[in-house]
């Protein structure tokens, strides 16, 4: 299975987002993390990503008889990298957005139904903007967001950090054929 096949399966999407930030974890662990999903299927979608080298062991352990193994996530492989991205069919982009999605809503749901959630303290945002761009501007624009969410990616846990969904969606509206603006 290639990287996008792997990726693009909301199960699959929501262990590599547990899996960020050099954590190393069991698939014990990956199941606490996802507590609506059964255990069966993230043992079966950690298991798809080990073979698809999405996922690698980092240690082994014996415990109670059984082999315990602690994965960490190979980031070089945990993305649709620009060349795979552009000879995507349109059938592709639209099954990878609904992925997308459908994973954030899985991930908002599992955050809603926690007793501690609290999306005004959390400051969670979910505004849309439409906004008018040239094409420099509009490169302008995600490079200014690149340079904001770069540095973060490197953050690694640690006990006064909150794990938090960024999901950065951008499009065209309207057709970039139409040289009459609407009125």
């Amino acid at each position: 299975m290639d990287t996008l096949e792997l990726l693009a399966h909301p199960v699959r999407l929501r262990i590599v987002h547990a899996m960020r930030g050099g954590r190393v974890l069991t698939t014990a662990q990956l199941c606490d993390r996802l507590p609506d999903t059964s255990k069966a299927t993230v043992y079966r979608h950690v298991d798809l990503l080990a073979a698809g080298g999405v996922l690698e062991v980092a240690e082994e352990q014996r415990v109670r008889g059984a082999l315990e193994r602690h994965y960490r996530l190979r980031q070089d492989r945990a993305s649709i990298d620009a060349e795979t991205a552009a000879a995507m069919t349109s059938d592709d982009h639209r099954r990878v957005f609904a992925t997308a999605m459908a994973t954030m809503i899985a991930e908002y749901n599992a955050y809603l139904d926690r007793d501690t959630a609290d999306p005004a303290r959390d400051l969670v945002g979910y505004r849309q903007h439409a906004i008018w761009l040239s094409d420099s501007e509009i490169q302008k624009l995600i490079e200014g967001m690149r340079a904001a969410i770069l540095p973060a990616l490197g953050n690694e846990e640690t006990p006064d950090r909150t794990r938090y969904l960024l999901s950065p969606i951008m499009f065209p509206l309207e057709d970039r054929s139409s040289d009459e603006p609407s009125r």
